[in-house]
């Protein structure tokens, strides 16, 4: 029976267990239907406590990757994983479902129009380079220089050789992480963050640590207590209304982490998805510390879905190394989409998107509140979601299940949960009408007014 290696651990124990794991499977050591070690018995081996190999295999069952069966073991299960144990939204749209799982702003016929218009011009006046252009830097001259005014708005001034275009937020976290870690290095986050850090921190063989966090964000005493037990390259942060809590982390709270990142080297990412949607932001940590933080931010939630390209802003010592990591992985922002967002940003269509988008979201959390209101949830002005609390009554799995049955997808707790896993689900505003959104809460409140039940089928 195959084991975890035990000099291969790392801290936080149970994570560096569950990606042994998750490496033997990717590699074929490990197959579909093999069984784990017993718990007890692994813990002994390795070391560890027996919580933290339960937290392991709960993780393991969290990613999809095994399902455990009572009194017979836990058994490693690839084949036959869904998709939706391992992503927080619905890889498909399905006839009849009101869609509150997938993150997104909302659109309208509004949006469709602007982008016919957009491409009925660009074929009128394309520039040569959005078709033959391929070097980066000569490319998108231009293009850094537009995106100067729309990093303003976003409470960023910088110099436009500090600027990459990027084709939206994943592909630009990509190259921060490789830009600023090496393989097998640690990178510090929020302990309920983004889904997709755990699994890219795990293909570039890094480590990633959970931070714990409050209403305000990551707890700087805790921060420092992660920094003082072992070496943490990087900080990863979402501090504008885009962690799954949909916290806006405040000033003060900033500051602190700040000094604590300057104490201990830390280079901090600071992901601003949302951009100037938010009315009143807080100053950005790469106004507050420019020589160690790399600003991320795109058009994608903001404006438009489906306008898939961002800025990456960098120290200039991290310039070289930002704009090696994305030639290797990406090359270069993709022409075309990166010019209609430089357009909408000269004629000021991307401006006017984002004022539509902030009222379709108010009318959004008005909705939420009065369907939510004798309910503890979470939310922010101008978050495409809210962050919904199940406590101890309500299992998040059956809770999901039994609202996927009525009609209504919502995205697990669980699966962004880096160090932490508290029952909860998060509800997007933006990925269905006005009428959906009311239904689905409908079944949501409907849900919580009733008693636990075990979903059998």
């Amino acid at each position: 029976m195959w084991t975890p290696s035990r000099d291969r651990l790392g801290r936080p124990y149970f994570l560096s267990i569950a990606d042994q794991v998750a490496h033997a499977v990717s590699t074929g050591v490990l197959k579909s239907g093999e069984q784990l070690p017993p718990q007890r018995q692994l813990a002994y081996k390795l070391g560890v406590s027996l919580p933290t190999v339960s937290r392991a295999y709960e993780e393991l069952v969290r990613r999809g990757l095994a399902s455990g069966e009572t009194g017979r073991g836990t058994f490693i299960k690839t084949a036959s994983a869904s998709p939706e144990a391992i992503t927080p939204f619905m890889p498909e749209r399905t006839p009849g479902l009101v869609d509150l799982s997938i993150l997104k702003p909302v659109s309208d016929a509004v949006h469709l129009e602007k982008m016919k218009s957009a491409l009925a011009l660009l074929s009128e006046n394309l520039p040569p380079s959005a078709i033959f252009g391929s070097r980066p830097s000569a490319m998108f001259a231009r293009h850094r220089a537009i995106g100067i005014e729309w990093l303003k708005l976003c409470g960023v001034e910088t110099d436009a050789r500090t600027v990459h275009l990027t084709n939206g937020g994943t592909p630009a976290l990509t190259v921060a992480f490789m830009a600023v870690c090496q393989p097998g290095m640690t990178i510090a986050t929020e302990a309920t963050g983004l889904h997709v850090m755990l699994p890219l921190a795990s293909y570039l063989g890094l480590k990633v640590h959970g931070v714990d966090i409050d209403e305000n964000g990551i707890i700087p005493d805790a921060l420092e207590h992660a920094c003082q037990l072992g070496v943490i390259r990087a900080l990863f942060m979402l501090p504008n209304a885009l962690a799954p809590t949909a916290f806006i982390m405040n000033e003060e709270r900033r500051l602190a982490i700040v000094d604590i990142a300057r104490k201990y080297d830390l280079q901090i990412i600071e992901d601003d998805a949302l951009g100037p949607l938010l009315e009143e932001r807080p100053v950005t940590f790469h106004e507050l510390a420019p020589e160690r933080t790399i600003y991320i931010t795109s058009f994608t939630k903001p404006v438009m879905s489906g306008l898939r390209t961002g800025y990456l802003v960098a120290p200039e010592r991290l310039l070289p190394a930002v704009e090696n990591r994305q030639i290797v992985t990406t090359w270069t922002a993709t022409p075309l989409i990166a010019e209609i967002a430089a357009r909408w940003v000269e004629d000021g269509t991307s401006f006017e998107l984002v004022e539509w988008q902030r009222g379709a979201l108010r009318r959004r959390h008005e909705i939420v509140q009065e369907a939510l209101k004798e309910r503890s949830f979470m939310s922010s002005p101008g978050s495409l979601h809210c962050w919904l609390p199940l406590g101890d009554r309500f299992p998040e799995e059956e809770f999901v299940s039994h609202a996927r049955k009525q009609g209504v997808a919502l995205a697990r707790g669980s699966l962004f949960a880096i160090s932490e896993n508290r029952a909860a689900v998060r509800v997007s505003l933006g990925s269905s009408t006005e009428e959906e959104l009311r239904r689905g809460l409908s079944v949501i409140t409907n849900l919580l007014e009733s008693e636990p039940e075990p979903f059998l089928y």
